[in-house]
């Protein structure tokens, strides 16, 4: 099973795309990939959005990207994640039952935390990842005072970033940070191809 390492490598941008048709999800992870930004997550907290995480999936083994499958919180969603050949599974918040269901089905899961005790729990059940939401509710001082008794583990931060305020939270201690409307603005998007440039490697 590959393991958040090898799938960040020295990207430090990632794409959400939720809540789209799947022909909007794919035009987007395009987009996304032609930015240079590898890191796709396509959540699937309702059922209608199971179809854009397939077919983005379908698009990204045409062009050697993986896909995760976002806002995976049951045991069912990593099973349907899987069976639409999803790479990885990330949650909103931590759920050790969750957590052992991607682990067996061969996927790393990125859960979510928001507190200390979230952060301390998670890396006592194994991982060495986690996705801090919301970041933007959270702040950038959060990521800073976080890594003074976790320093071991690596931060993803989601929730409500934008082009212009990912470098902050990167700045801060984030070792990833998602964004996903600037993606569909053209002048984001001009802005995010230089913000992925700057921060590869």
């Amino acid at each position: 099973m590959i393991g958040f390492e090898e799938l960040v490598g020295g990207h430090r941008v990632m794409a959400i795309l939720r809540g789209l048709s799947p022909s909007e999800t794919v035009e987007l992870a395009n987009r996304a990939w032609d930015a240079g930004v590898s890191l796709l997550e396509v959540p699937i907290g309702r059922p209608e959005h199971v179809a854009a995480l397939t077919a983005t999936v379908a698009a990204g083994a045409e062009r050697g990207q993986l896909v995760g499958a976002g806002t995976v919180i049951t045991r069912e969603q990593v099973r349907v994640a899987a069976q639409a050949g999803a790479r990885y599974t990330v949650a909103p918040g931590f759920d050790p039952a969750v957590l052992a269901a991607s682990l067996a089905a061969g996927l790393p899961h990125l859960p979510g935390v928001g507190t200390a005790t979230e952060v301390q729990r998670a890396q006592s059940a194994g991982c060495g990842w986690v996705k801090a939401f919301p970041a933007t509710a959270l702040g950038t001082a959060w990521f800073q005072a976080i890594q003074g008794p976790f320093p071991d583990l690596q931060y993803v931060a989601t929730g409500g970033l934008t082009v212009d305020t990912v470098p902050g939270f990167l700045a801060a201690g984030a070792r990833v940070a998602a964004v996903g409307t600037g993606l569909a603005d053209p002048g984001q998007y001009e802005r995010l191809v230089a913000l992925v440039k700057s921060h590869s490697g």
